[in-house]
């Protein structure tokens, strides 16, 4: 789906205040409430958006985790396995020396090694490197 620049606006306006009213993102992009509601309906219908969520800053500590997959094992078996860990916030393959990145969050370091314990004894991974995060540059 092309988007034009209003649905871009009203994008960039959910991704800012997923709790702005109608009325008010309409006053934004300069549309009614209706055709608002509208574009916003066709956007979830289409997949454009797929969820409207919060941000909690309940994790005080974060990781990255590189995993190396033996290659006799298909990599997407061990990625839906390492999903299901707790902490594990995201998922992706990727190209590389590695072929799995994790984004890891949890209340302490302490918690977010005991996750990455957890991925190390995942059958078929091979090796992994974490990088823990020491801030968010906002």
């Amino acid at each position: 789906m092309e988007l034009d620049k209003v649905d871009s606006a009203i994008i960039e306006a959910l991704k800012e205040n997923s709790r702005i009213s109608y009325i008010e993102l309409g006053e934004k992009v300069g549309l009614s409430e209706a055709a608002v509601r509208r574009r916003i309906k066709k956007l979830v219908e289409d997949g454009v958006i797929r969820k409207f969520t919060i941000d909690v800053k309940e994790e005080a500590a974060h990781a990255f985790t590189l995993v190396a997959v033996n290659p006799s094992t298909p990599t997407f078996e061990i990625s839906k396995s390492i999903k299901k860990i707790k902490g594990v916030r995201q998922v992706y393959e990727i190209t590389g020396q590695y072929d799995i990145i994790t984004f890891i969050g949890g209340p302490s370091i302490a918690e977010v090694n005991s996750y990455v314990e957890e991925i190390r004894k995942t059958p078929g991974v091979m090796k992994t490197n974490t990088v823990i995060i020491l801030k968010e540059v906002v």
